[in-house]
């Protein structure tokens, strides 16, 4: 028997079997590839199906909205943070009913506009042409409300003959902190020292309160001009009891060249004139012309001629004490000598006097005196000059007939000011001046 008769045995075989057990015959070949076929269908039918339904979603008009304008932000309302989105509805203004681009180019002449015109135009509904294809835009205007006090702040476009400058700055003082604030802004119309030059100053401000002015600021250094712009705060500690009791000085020095120095003018304003805007905290505008120093008044007791002369090299300073004039004795008897004390943030340092002149009303001393200066105490420095008469014999009965000072801002003013800066800022020349005494 070869393989086929086998084979065929066996299905016969396997036929009856399947008759006896269930009574009929079922072919499986016929029941299994149709169920297959069905399912396989049923499944592919589904995913293009879920396909599409993904398709439709993403090309609906809500999705699409949110897409570019999405924001997401944590809710923590309940228990576990919730993600919620909100819309931003945003479009571009029309190019004034253009179509195309060639409506753009083609421009109407810029035409004039009244101030009826620039009002609408402020307020966004302006219908004025201009050469820009986006002036049509009400995005960014700029309104002028905000900047009356800006504009009434500027300067005049004439100055007066013999002008020696225009300051400008403004004052808010904070009660909370007790500081007050002082903007420099700018200084105007300032001489120059060379004639027929238009840029001969280096100008600096010095701004103090008054009247004790010993502690000063002072603004950065501008080169080669007669218009200098600061735009510098500077901060003083004052007690609001006391506020209105001072006065802000402020003095603008040409530093010229070879450090020489010299006061063109200053201003003085009373803060009192400000207590109610203080109080709030508003800010003050103000400008005010320079003025020269207050010239000092002849005094009745005599006039020094002092000399100084500073090397810087071996820091030391010369105090030369030359003359004397027109002096007011106590009594008939006409003796005198003077007294030079150097003194450094009010402690005595070093004392020196002269020999005594008798019998002169013009006493002529010509003597000098050497005093140790370093360069880092030159602003905490000060020399007192005392004309004194003396007593009869060797009793201690010296009356005193007046005094000046010399030094830094912390010590003097005016000519005594001038006099002191001059000579250290000229190392090795020898500058002489007429100071008055006082009581």
């Amino acid at each position: 028997m070869d393989g086929t008769q086998i084979e065929a045995a066996q299905s016969a075989l396997l036929n009856k079997t399947q008759q006896s057990s269930s009574g009929f015959f079922i072919p499986i070949n016929d029941v299994l590839i149709p169920t297959i076929v069905i399912v396989s269908v049923a499944v592919l039918l589904a995913v293009i199906i879920v396909i599409y339904s993904n398709w439709c979603r993403r090309k609906s008009p809500e999705n699409d909205s949110l897409a570019p304008s999405i924001v997401v932000y944590p809710s923590y309302q309940g228990a576990a943070p919730q993600m919620l989105s909100k819309d931003i509805a945003f479009s571009l203004p029309q190019l004034r009913g253009s179509e195309s681009l060639e409506d753009l180019v083609q421009e109407d002449p810029v035409e004039d506009v009244d101030e009826s015109d620039c009002a609408n135009q402020l307020g966004g509904r302006s219908q004025a042409h201009r050469s820009n294809s986006f002036s049509g835009y009400s995005l960014g205007m700029i309104d002028p409300t905000l900047y009356q006090g800006a504009l009434q702040f500027e300067e005049e476009p004439d100055f007066p003959e013999g002008h020696l400058g225009r300051i400008w700055f403004s004052l808010r003082y904070e009660a909370s902190s007790e500081k007050l604030l002082v903007s420099l802004l700018k200084v105007k119309n300032l001489p120059s020292r060379s004639v027929g030059t238009a840029n001969g100053c280096d100008p600096i401000v010095r701004l103090c309160l008054m009247p004790n002015g010993r502690r000063y600021q002072q603004s950065r250094q501008k080169k080669k001009t007669c218009n200098p712009f600061y735009d510098e705060i500077f901060v003083f500690q004052v007690n609001p009891k006391e506020l209105e009791d001072h006065i802000l000085k402020m003095s603008v020095i040409d530093t010229g060249r070879g450090k020489r120095r010299q006061v063109i003018g200053h201003i003085t304003f009373p803060l009192g004139q400000l207590s109610a805007q203080f109080k709030t905290g508003d800010l003050t505008h103000h400008r005010i012309d320079l003025e020269k120093e207050t010239q000092e008044c002849i005094s009745e007791l005599g006039e020094l001629l002092v000399s100084l002369l500073y090397n810087e090299n071996q820091h030391r300073l010369t105090v030369s004490v030359i003359e004397a004039r027109n002096i007011k004795f106590p009594d008939e008897r006409q003796d005198s000598f003077v007294r030079v004390t150097l003194n450094q943030h009010y402690r005595t340092i070093k004392v020196k006097r002269t020999t005594t002149v008798r019998g002169s009303m013009e006493p002529k001393f010509t003597q000098g005196f050497h005093f140790n200066l370093t360069s880092a105490n030159i602003d905490v420095t000060s020399v007192s000059l005392q004309l004194f008469q003396p007593g009869p014999g060797y009793s201690k009965g010296d009356k005193i007939i007046g005094k000046c000072v010399l030094g830094s801002y912390m010590f003097a003013r005016g000519k005594a000011l001038t006099h002191w800066n001059t000579a250290l800022a000229s190392p090795m020349e020898q500058v002489q001046q007429w100071h008055t005494l006082a009581e």
